[in-house]
């Protein structure tokens, strides 16, 4: 039998659940959509909160060809093959094909350029789907001929109001005794993901031999540990366990680390997922603290790749606990965010003249290159030369942390500045 959750799916913006911030009476995308004039876009947001809904139901309404491509199975072959298909489909003054792409992110950097000349020319309009961030896993190129509207998690009343017209609109559910006595466990182990809530839904009635099925806190708990997996590996559980996993080795705990680690090895998390963001906790909340931290994390990425799981675990251990035990700083990541808010805010300055190199006869005339002192034909490898664009002579971004490794760092700023930046 077909699943709950696709007996349900929506076949119009009248019923579709959610997202009224981008779909509701007056919202940007709803406006494009009644005005038959969509540009190409991204759906981004957890899980379960709609994505290819919305995209069919846009086709649907719009009445225009809808070709769909999951980023896990399709290639670059996939990808021309389709886009051949909709340039036929086009005749003169009718509207584009849609070429929706599930999970656009896992697409490389080839399967994603592959698509830009079709949607350059209009031959379709795409609408990609991601949960992750796309302007870190959408190529620049893409991403600027996008549009990104952002999805969130579904609201509690919701998802009640999902679960009520399941339960007395589907045509099996309809046909058996359903109360919902308690919706806290049955919204908990949701997380928010629709898709998630009613396979739930349709488990727990699976699992029952009553005839009134009484749905509890007590019976859902019993009934998905005994049947799900309670780390949901795509799920907001997902985002749950690294940000715990990432908040215990920022707070020094290695026991709670290599739990949270566990946790995530145990659900079938990506190994490389887990190494990548310990590679930036090494720079981000280590740094200047333990160089160490940064080459063992990355050294980690390179180990997990060569041997696989299930020994990874082992090498995953041994640095989750090296850097929950290391000791913290963030001085440098506070640095280059103010440095980036001083340059978003006041414009890149003029670099000194002596800073310049002067290649050319006119660019001497005009004194670049003129008084810069090579830094290595002096004692300690140091001058004493003003390297700060004029306006912001003085000004310090980079502030040493208190910890041994930086406070050497401090003394030798200290030594070669003679106070200028009061370290």
């Amino acid at each position: 039998m077909v699943p709950l959750a696709e007996r349900l799916r929506p076949n119009t913006l009248e019923n579709y659940v959610g997202q009224q911030h981008i779909v509701g009476q007056g919202a940007v995308l709803r406006k494009a959509i009644e005005n038959n004039n969509i540009p190409s876009f991204i759906l981004w947001g957890p899980p379960g909160v709609g994505k290819t809904t919305l995209a069919q139901i846009i086709a649907n309404t719009l009445n225009r060809p809808f070709y769909a491509l999951s980023a896990v199975h399709a290639g670059v072959k996939d990808i021309r093959e389709t886009i051949e298909k909709a340039r036929g489909q086009r005749f003169f003054n009718t509207p584009n094909p849609i070429l929706f792409i599930d999970e656009i992110h896992r697409f490389s950097k080839s399967q994603q350029d592959s698509l830009l000349g079709a949607v350059e020319k209009g031959i379709v309009t795409l609408i990609g789907a991601t949960t992750e961030n796309p302007s870190f896993e959408v190529i620049p190129a893409l991403l600027s001929r996008c549009q990104i509207y952002v999805l969130k998690s579904l609201e509690k009343t919701e998802l009640i109001g999902m679960v009520q017209h399941a339960i007395t609109s589907d045509e099996v559910l309809r046909l058996k005794q359903i109360e919902v006595i308690d919706y806290e466990a049955l919204l908990t182990f949701s997380g928010g993901d629709g898709r998630r809530l009613l396979n739930t839904l349709e488990l727990l009635c699976n699992q029952s031999n009553e005839d009134k099925i009484l749905i509890t806190n007590a019976f859902v708990t019993e009934t998905i540990q005994q049947n799900i997996a309670l780390y949901d590996k795509t799920g907001e559980q997902h985002y749950d366990i690294i940000s715990a996993f990432i908040k215990s080795m920022r707070g020094s705990d290695p026991n709670a680390a290599v739990y949270y680690l566990a946790c995530m090895l145990e659900g079938g998390e990506d190994i490389v997922f887990i190494a990548r963001r310990m590679i930036i906790f090494a720079s981000e909340d280590i740094g200047l603290a333990n160089p160490n931290a940064l080459l063992l994390a990355n050294n980690c990425m390179q180990a997990i790749q060569t041997i696989g799981m299930p020994e990874s675990r082992i090498v995953l251990s041994q640095v989750v606990v090296y850097l929950a035990t290391s000791p913290k700083s963030n001085s440098t990541y506070l640095a280059i965010d103010a440095a980036l808010a001083h340059v978003r805010k006041n414009g890149v300055q003029p670099v000194p003249l002596h800073l310049r190199n002067g290649v050319t006869n006119l660019m001497k005339d005009l004194n670049y290159g003129k008084d810069y002192k090579y830094a290595h034909d002096h004692k300690d490898h140091f001058v004493e030369l003003e390297f700060m664009p004029e306006t912001l002579i003085g000004h310090a971004f980079y502030q040493p942390a208190e910890n041994p490794a930086e406070a050497i760092i401090k003394q030798r700023l200290w030594g070669f500045w003679n106070k200028k930046y009061n370290p």
